[in-house]
């Protein structure tokens, strides 16, 4: 019996690193073609190589900025060249600044904002005619930022939860056609997370760890499993406005 995974065509943002670079590899392990978008061309080939060496299917960069203003028509009409549609996106790609309110800057949280929640949003229409004609659907990757208090990370945690907002609301205004659903990380031990808690990550990691009931940091590939969940026709054909939270009991 084939694998429902055989030849499923999913564009992947973020794919050059971290969670979405797991995906990729998941996805592709599966039997899926996959378009991996980010911004770093070099990753994204190292990735993808990495991809169709090990998997049963493809894996195609494609060096975008999803914040350009024409980033989604672009990624479209690459999907099309490369994938000859799309069955489903991962809005994977994040950005995150952690800062108290008195200290955090304005571009920061535009740039956030623009990342996390205008970028995906534009994608899912832009994509949104191709979803339609292969009854597809749409992942979110949010945080449970978006769901918990976050004193310190207050701008972070606003646009994701604006993102969790656009995917419940897609999810009624596109069913049944298109399922769309969130899958919410708590924090992972990707190069992201250093990046975002800057100076204060090492002091910030160990209050984390401490109120997380697993008691670690989550893995990209904890993370992946359950998005490639999420996108299996078998699995989740009737999950639709969910927002999956994998977070070590974080927000139990």
């Amino acid at each position: 019996m084939s694998s429902p995974w055989a030849g499923l065509r999913l564009v992947v943002t973020g794919g050059g690193s971290g969670i979405g670079a797991a995906v990729v590899t998941r996805a592709a392990g599966l039997g899926a073609d996959v378009l991996a978008v980010g911004r770093r061309a070099d990753r994204l080939a190292e990735v993808t190589a990495k991809a169709r060496a090990e998997g049963a299917g493809t894996a195609v960069p494609c060096a975008v900025d999803i914040t350009a203003p024409d980033a989604a028509a672009r990624i479209a009409e690459r999907a099309v060249e490369v994938l000859g549609g799309v069955d489903a996106l991962v809005n994977n790609a994040g950005h995150a600044v952690f800062d108290r309110l008195e200290d955090a800057a304005e571009a920061d949280l535009r740039e956030m904002i623009d990342t996390n929640l205008v970028a995906p949003a534009l994608l899912i229409r832009a994509l949104l005619p191709l979803l339609r004609a292969s009854q597809g659907c749409v992942v979110n990757v949010s945080s449970v930022g978006g769901v918990l208090a976050m004193p310190n990370r207050s701008f972070y945690g606003a646009s994701k939860a604006a993102l969790n907002s656009l995917t419940r609301s897609l999810a009624v205004e596109l069913a049944p056609e298109v399922r769309v659903n969130a899958v919410l990380p708590g924090p992972v031990d990707t190069g992201l997370w250093d990046l975002a808690a800057g100076e204060g990550a090492d002091t910030l990691r160990e209050s984390i760890v401490a109120g997380t009931p697993l008691r670690r940091f989550g893995l990209a590939p904890e993370v992946a499993a359950w998005v490639c969940h999420l996108v299996d026709p078998e699995t989740s054909s009737w999950v639709t406005g969910s927002l999956v939270s994998v977070d070590g009991g974080r927000t139990a």
